[in-house]
């Protein structure tokens, strides 16, 4: 009797199909094994676009990284706030020295524009609360000395010094002469006399002031009394302000100055095909155009009239240079003998121009002679109720004449007798 075969560990078992089945079934479930938890796939990691976050206990929280960003944006803040600061009260214009006329009733408050316009974040409420907090008395009107390329704090300081001065007034008014002028200051007990003393005449201001240059040699050279040296029509008109004690020469040559400026700007921008070879001949016509009309309407059209005179040879025959030309001799009246001498002055006896000015033209004046209107008239005379009638042909003139003495001797004849 055979004995069974006993199995053995490593043989197959009889049946193939169950062999196959226990086969799948190891490889489908295998023995389960201890594994570690893996964090949760980026899903840049996925796509490819950077390596996964790494993470540490270290890092700031969110709230802390928030913080850090608040502090960052209010030290921006801070800091742009003083630089607006420090612009405001000490940012430059770029200016030269120059002087500034302050007139009564002008405020700290209404110079700010300028600077708010040249100085990059100048801040108009900074500027406010600075003039409020550091200045005690209201800005007093006058000249002021302002230093080249000044910061608002400097001008401040300048502007300042005029509450601590007594301010004497200097009224200059359109139309008036140089010795209109100059007696104003020598009657003014607030200026200092350094030129205008006892004796002093046209050649010792002129050179006391050295303003010899500015003339042309026949001014300088003239025989002329009234001519020579004469510095008529170089200052200009209006009304200044200067701390007591402020010299004859500071004034005549800040007002000399003025005009200057005033003469050269315009003359740069004037219009074309102008009877004027020369900026002080266009100085002499403003005169004259201040003193034929105070209209300031008019005086366009009264440059006009003398431009195209000059253009067509004509002669000028204005009587405000009879007058001038008569200097103290004249009494108020201009009479035919008047008319028919020849002085250095006199229009209907010269041609062209007179040598120098015989006013002191204003800047209105000036700008009228550089840009007169376009307009053919050649004549004009007083209407006798404002104005002037301005015309082209003599014909009309001189019915225009007719007209004037007609309105005339009307208001005389309502005038009771005195």
């Amino acid at each position: 009797m055979s004995k069974p075969t006993p199995e053995r560990p490593n043989e197959s078992p009889p049946n193939k199909q169950d062999s196959t089945v226990g086969e799948r079934v190891d490889t489908a479930q295998p023995d389960p094994q201890p594994v570690k938890e893996a964090p949760a796939t980026d899903v840049s990691l996925i796509s490819g676009e950077s390596k996964p976050r790494e993470y540490k206990v270290d890092n700031p929280s969110f709230f802390m990284q928030r913080g850090y960003q608040v502090l960052l944006v209010l030290g921006l803040i801070a800091a742009f706030l003083l630089v607006m600061v420090y612009q405001t009260l000490f940012g430059r214009i770029e200016q030269p020295a120059q002087m500034v006329t302050i007139e009564k009733g002008q405020t700290y408050y209404g110079l700010l524009p300028q600077w708010q316009q040249q100085i990059p974040l100048f801040s108009a409420s900074v500027a406010k609360l600075y003039i409020k907090s550091q200045v005690d008395a209201p800005l007093h009107a006058g000249i002021y000395q302002l230093p080249e390329n000044p910061t608002m704090a400097e001008a401040l300081q300048v502007l300042e010094q005029g509450a601590k001065a007594a301010m004497v007034k200097v009224q200059i008014i359109e139309g008036k002469t140089s010795q209109d002028l100059y007696q104003t200051l020598r009657d003014n007990n607030g200026i200092k006399k350094e030129v205008l003393t006892a004796d002093s005449d046209n050649t010792s201001i002129a050179q006391a002031l050295d303003l010899v240059g500015i003339l042309p040699a026949a001014v300088v050279n003239s025989s002329d009394p009234i001519v020579n040296h004469n510095l008529e029509g170089w200052f200009a008109p209006d009304t200044y302000y200067y701390g007591e004690g402020t010299s004859d020469k500071q004034v005549l040559t800040d007002l000399y100055k003025r005009q200057q400026q005033t003469l050269t700007e315009a003359w740069e921008n004037r219009a074309a095909d102008l009877p004027y070879k020369t900026p002080y001949e266009a100085l002499i016509m403003a005169s004259i155009i201040e003193k034929e009309t105070s209209v300031v309407e008019e005086r366009p059209l009264v440059a006009a009239v003398f431009k195209n005179r000059l253009d067509k040879g004509m002669r000028m025959q204005t009587d405000p240079t009879i007058i001038y030309g008569m200097g103290s001799r004249y009494d108020g009246n201009i009479r035919r003998k008047d008319i028919d001498e020849k002085t250095s002055y006199n229009t209907y006896q010269i041609d062209g121009l007179p040598p120098t000015p015989i006013a002191l033209p204003s800047a209105a004046s000036i700008e009228a002679t550089l840009h007169p209107a376009d307009s053919d008239a050649l004549y004009f005379v007083a209407t006798g109720t404002g104005g002037h009638k301005f015309t082209s042909s003599l014909a009309e003139h001189n019915q225009a004449v007719k007209e004037y003495l007609s309105v005339m001797r009307e208001k005389k004849s309502q005038t009771p007798p005195q």
